[in-house]
């Protein structure tokens, strides 16, 4: 027995007052001896059965007995240190040996030193930690801690991280806690490195060595390049051990540079978190409180640690960590109080920084430093506290007020005392802010298009236009204006009127689009304020064209007729006459058909619908009368139709067989009286002819140089078009047959044009050459334009910069001919 006590532990044992100690190692076998007892306690071996010598165990188990024979403490259930000290050192077991015969009891306690028998383990073999690629270089990750149960040199000692390029291992000791971080020591790329493995190993200092390790997996995750950062890496509270479930404990907080859902932060409680933990408090995931969820007891455990997390929204998640720490003792056990001693509500928005708002006070019902009590803003709000005399605070403004924006403000207040743990108390003050005229008119539209029928109705409704106006009462109450401007040399007012309080436009007369085509309005909303405020919009009225003309007859002479002769051997399809109206209307409006109404001899005559020539349908005979008339009616394509008539009068003659020779003949006769003038209209056509033709040349070849870059030069734009997109020059020509007028047209919409144009006379087949004098598109040239309407087939419109070079100089030829026409 002595050999075994010798090979697996040294016996100690001391008597002082009465006390033994014996020292042994954990996880002895069952009938390891501990000491001789009885020899301890000065007793011999015949005193052990007679005086009953035996072991009384406060624990509830017997871990030890009495060897009657020879009086020797033996074990007699194998002892787990873990088990009975947790991480206290020393571990005592304190045991009673009670001796009868007379009755005495003696102190014993027995040491139970730790052996290394438990290995450094993680909560969890593997571990994966998401970081972004953008992160830097020192940023410290968390990791968790190794647990190894036993104490003194065979805890856990270090820790140690695989050799790589990216990540160093620091290791940072708290409360007698090592704890590893993972730091970055090189920046990551995603896309060169998607992973890395590391293992981090946790080693204790017992003999032999045992050690545990985690792998580690990181994932290189892209953007949501903030992770959220607490305001303080270690929070420590203290707390009652008569606390009230429910309460806060502790608020930790942490921001998230990011925003949208990388900023959203979250809190819980890290994975190695204990159930133990879990079971007495609470955390608010959205606000970071951390609030009491079972009783606390003392004497059971009087501080609790635990590590809390922030994640934020991202993809990829990102986290941050804190350490809390409360310690529980004994008790503070009143809220403290807010008293609202003043409050100054509405406050109006334009009110100066520092403008005091309200006077708070705080009491606190404990003394010391249980009773003095700290008041903060719990809610993010434009004002600020500011302490005055003792427990006595203002409440100011610390930024701009914008009712619009905000209304109300439901300001939170939070005193908390200075007690151990600190109480706190919330309380919610509404402040409600008045308006002020700072916000002008907006109107719904910078620019509003209105298009209204000519010819409509005197008080019509053009329009209406809003505004609105977020200040309130009569700083929001609008009037609508019209700012006077002039249209053709009279005020825009004689033409509209607007209703001040509903925006609504009204025409004061009817309109003419023959007379006016567009206008603009500019109206003002202004507001009641004082000082009131203003906007202004435009509004653009469009006046659009009524069937409200009918066609007027330029030849013949609607009021007089006409008088054609013809001879009886006139072949069909003989030219008699041609009628020429126009249209001051425009669009289909202007459209112009001609039709033959009634007739003395309806087959022997036709009119064209378009061009408006009468021919002979079939060749006349004997039988035939030598007076015909013809009623031909014109009439528009409008909505109604409008229509006008003209009779001719033919007259056939039997002798009438060379008409062609006799206009001929008098056409000599004239020719020889004005000789000179013929002369020089001939010179100046000719002249025109041949820099028409210089100018055909040029544009040729410029449009073949510069064909290469595009594939039409006569409808490329170029930028001066753009620039003044509302000035055209525009060639009209009728091809049904000879050319009936040409027309150079220029200018801006509201502006006055100037327009040459050339007439034949309607006789295609004895015509001769008629220039007409510049006019303005108010007057005539309107009236070209709307019987060119009528021949959509024979319009041609070119737009770009030679063009117009060419209808300029050939419209200064025009003039030229027009001077020597007059001579």
């Amino acid at each position: 027995m002595m050999k075994i006590h010798s090979c697996f532990f040294i016996l100690l044992w001391n008597t002082i007052e009465a006390q033994i100690r014996y020292t042994i190692p954990e996880e002895l076998r069952e009938g390891s001896v501990v000491g001789n007892i009885a020899k301890d306690l000065g007793l011999d071996f015949s005193e052990v059965i007679h005086r009953k010598l035996r072991i009384a165990s406060g624990s509830g188990k017997q871990y030890f007995s009495v060897f009657a024979d020879k009086g020797e403490l033996v074990v007699n259930e194998k002892i787990d240190r873990e088990f009975l000290c947790g991480l206290s050192s020393p571990c005592l077991l304190p045991l009673e040996a009670v001796i009868e015969n007379p009755l005495r009891l003696h102190r014993v306690e027995i040491e139970i030193q730790d052996i290394n028998d438990n290995i450094p383990s993680f909560s969890s073999s593997q571990r994966i930690l998401n970081i972004p690629e953008s992160i830097n270089p020192g940023a410290k990750f968390l990791l968790d801690s190794a647990d190894d149960p036993d104490v003194g040199s065979n805890s856990l000692q270090s820790y140690s991280l695989n050799k790589n390029t990216f990540f160093i291992l620091n290791v940072k000791t708290q409360d007698g806690i090592k704890i590893p971080e993972l730091v970055l020591n090189k920046p990551l790329d995603r896309e060169k490195q998607a992973i890395h493995n590391l293992i981090l190993t946790a080693v204790d200092g017992g003999n032999p060595v045992r050690s545990g390790s985690c792998e580690i997996t990181i994932v290189v995750l892209d953007n949501n390049d903030n992770a959220p950062q607490f305001e303080k890496s270690f929070y420590e509270a203290t707390v009652g051990e008569n606390e009230l479930i429910g309460n806060e404990i502790v608020r930790v907080s942490a921001v998230d540079l990011d925003e949208g859902p990388n900023g959203e932060v979250e809190y819980f409680f890290a994975e190695k978190t204990t159930d133990a933990i879990k079971a007495v408090f609470a955390i608010n995931s959205k606000t970071g409180v951390i609030g009491l969820k079972g009783p606390l007891d003392y004497e059971q455990a009087n501080l609790h640690k635990f590590d809390v997390l922030a994640k934020d929204k991202g993809n990829p998640q990102m986290e941050g960590h804190c350490s809390v720490k409360i310690k529980i003792n004994d008790v503070n056990d009143n809220d403290p109080e807010i008293v609202i001693t003043s409050l100054s509500s509405p406050v109006p928005e334009n009110s100066l920084n520092n403008t005091v708002v309200a006077l708070i006070s705080t009491k606190d019902a404990d003394s010391g430093d249980n009773g003095k009590v700290n008041l903060t803003l719990a809610s993010r709000s434009p004002f600020r506290l500011s302490p005055s005399v003792l427990n006595h605070y203002t409440l100011v403004t610390n930024a701009p007020l914008d009712r619009e924006k905000y209304p109300v403000y439901e300001i939170k207040l939070n005193a908390i005392d200075s007690g151990s743990p600190p109480r706190s108390t919330q309380k919610i003050v509404t402040l409600i802010v008045s308006d002020v005229n700072d916000n002008p008119p907006v109107f719904s539209q910078n620019s509003y298009t209105v298009y209204t029928k000519e010819n409509s109705f005197h008080g019509s409704i053009l329009c209406s236009v809003s505004a609105n106006d977020p200040d309130l009462d009569k700083n929001a109450k609008i009037s609508y204006s019209v700012l006077d401007s002039k249209i053709q040399d009279v005020f825009v007012s004689s033409y509209i009127y607007i209703n001040s309080e509903n925006g609504s436009i009204y025409s004061m007369h009817s309109f003419d689009y023959e007379k006016m085509k567009v206008f603009k309005i500019q109206v003002q909303a202004k507001d009641h304020g004082s000082p009131s405020l203003s906007s202004n919009a435009t509004v653009h009225v469009f006046i659009l064209d009524q069937n409200d003309n009918a066609p007027y007859v330029i030849y013949p002479s609607a009021v007089m007729g006409s008088h054609q002769r013809m001879p009886r051997t006139a072949k069909p399809g003989h030219l008699v006459t041609k009628v020429t109206a126009v249209d001051a209307d425009s669009g289909n409006n202007g459209w112009i058909s001609y039709r033959l109404a009634e007739a003395t001899d309806a087959s022997l005559f036709s009119v064209n619908l378009h061009t408006g020539e009468v021919r002979t349908k079939r060749s006349l005979s004997e039988q035939d009368d030598s007076s015909q008339r013809l009623l031909i009616q014109i009439q528009d394509n409008g909505e109604p139709v409008q229509s006008s008539t003209v009779t001719v009068d033919v007259l056939i003659e039997d002798g009438f067989h060379e008409p062609i020779s006799d206009f001929r003949k008098k056409t000599t006769e004239h020719n020889k009286k004005s000789g000179k003038i013929t002369l020089y209209l001939i010179i100046s056509l000719s002249s025109v002819s041949l820099l028409c033709l210089m100018t055909f040349l040029i544009l040729l070849a410029k449009c073949a140089r510069s064909s290469r870059g595009s594939s039409s030069c006569c409808i490329r734009r170029n930028d001066s078009a753009y620039k003044n997109p509302n000035r055209n020059l525009q060639i009209q020509l009728n091809t049904d047959g000879p050319i009936k007028y040409v027309e150079v047209l220029g200018g801006d919409m509201m502006s006055q044009s100037q327009s040459f144009g050339s007439y034949l006379s309607p006789m295609s087949e004895f015509s001769d050459f008629t220039l007409v004098k510049p006019s303005s598109t108010t007057d005539f040239t309107d009236t070209l334009n709307v019987l060119d309407a009528s021949l959509p087939d024979s319009t041609w419109k070119f737009e770009s910069q030679q063009v117009r070079t060419f209808f300029m100089l050939l419209s200064c030829c025009s003039n030229l001919v027009i001077t020597l026409a007059n001579i």
